[in-house]
């Protein structure tokens, strides 16, 4: 588990991949923010480590469409750092999510 001291610099997207530019365009499709992603990355890792959940929300206040939308990642732990944990994107969903 993460302690407040290790979030920084052991949490990460997978930044140079394609599923973080789709990631990027998802996002700016329905964020009615006025920060830019860039910004909030740090944020958004860590609140997902602190609540132990692979998927973040962006309520429905705050996007364009007035719905909710969810925007969910795979975590995984390189074998060769395992205090590392990356989060790659899968998808988003504007529904409830089902948690099993």
């Amino acid at each position: 588990m993460l302690t407040p001291d290790m979030y920084e610099n052991n949490l990460q997207f997978d930044y140079f991949s394609d599923n973080f530019q789709r990631f990027e365009e998802d996002f700016y499709e329905y964020s009615d923010l006025n920060v830019p992603l860039t910004f909030i990355t740090d944020d958004l890792l860590k609140t997902m480590a602190k609540a132990q959940t692979n998927y973040f929300k962006l309520i429905a206040k705050k996007a364009l469409d007035h719905q909710d939308h969810y925007f969910v990642f795979r975590v995984r732990t390189p074998e060769e750092n395992p205090q590392i944990r990356i989060y790659e994107y899968l998808g988003h969903q504007s529904q409830q999510l089902t948690l099993h």
